[in-house]
């Protein structure tokens, strides 16, 4: 895979700006007031709220917890100290009184892991949904946070954390997320924590993948991991996601092939 650009510990400091100008570009051009950023006390949407700051650009911070899950594996703690250090204007959703009436509650002949996948993206999508309520009711822009490398294997729910307006980190592998965090002073405690969306309890994205972001980052950068059973994997993950990755499938007709037919219908009967 070609990328046309790449962050390093020497150029971060110009591209942080750049990046931080397109934000600003992109929610000027559309006369928006700033951007809503569902905050989840990981790196990435760490950077991109700092990312917002560099271009002052207006942030409205979201947290939006089910029931203790972001205080039992510390990634409220994360956020707020993202918050106090940066001085970001917050405040915080419990979106339980949302998830709980429409979840299905029988079980059924459903898979237990399916399930419990099913739940997570319900949430991912509760949150999305409100997210865009206070985008248009504060006139501004959803900014996404997913990366290069969660894209590529379609690791994010589709209408979920997938759905954004603006996405200044869609282009950029999860190494080049780090090295923009380090630049950006984002707390150590977000930086050193294990990458997870926050599915469930003890979840981290390395273990549900099923390989590390430095092995997936070295298939997009160089065309393999280095291992041929993970680039299988990794290969696998992507063919998979194309349905997310792509525009919507719609019926269509090629007129072209109806022409040709119709004339060639038309010639046997000699009309």
């Amino acid at each position: 895979m070609n990328k046309n650009f790449l962050i390093t510990d020497e150029n971060v400091s110009e591209y942080a700006s750049k990046i931080g100008q397109w934000i600003k570009s992109k929610v000027e051009e559309a006369n928006r007031k700033g951007v809503v950023l569902g905050l989840s006390g990981g790196v990435d949407c760490s950077v991109v709220a700092r990312l917002c700051q560099i271009g002052d650009v207006d942030c409205h911070l979201v947290i939006m917890p089910y029931e203790n899950s972001m205080q039992s594996d510390g990634s409220l703690d994360s956020a707020n100290e993202l918050i106090k250090k940066f001085n970001f204007k917050h405040h915080i959703f419990n979106i339980n009184a949302t998830f709980n009436p429409i979840v299905l509650m029988f079980h059924g002949d459903y898979d237990k892991d399916l399930k419990k996948l099913s739940d997570s993206n319900l949430k991912a999508r509760i949150r999305m949904c409100y997210l865009y309520q206070i985008a248009q009711l504060e006139h501004r822009f959803v900014i996404g946070t997913g990366n290069l490398s969660e894209r590529f294997t379609g690791y994010c729910t589709k209408w979920g954390d997938s759905a954004c307006d603006l996405n200044p980190l869609g282009n950029l592998t999860k190494r080049e997320v780090y090295t923009l965090a380090r630049f950006l002073e984002i707390p150590e405690s977000i930086i050193n924590r294990p990458p997870s969306a926050g599915l469930w309890v003890g979840q981290t994205d390395e273990e549900e993948m099923g390989f590390t972001y430095n092995e997936l980052d070295d298939f997009i950068l160089n065309g393999t991991s280095g291992k041929v059973p993970i680039d299988v994997v990794i290969k696998e993950r992507n063919n998979m996601s194309q349905h997310k990755l792509n525009p919507i499938p719609m019926f269509d007709v090629d007129w072209v092939k109806v022409w040709k037919f119709h004339s060639e219908e038309l010639k046997k009967k000699n009309v």
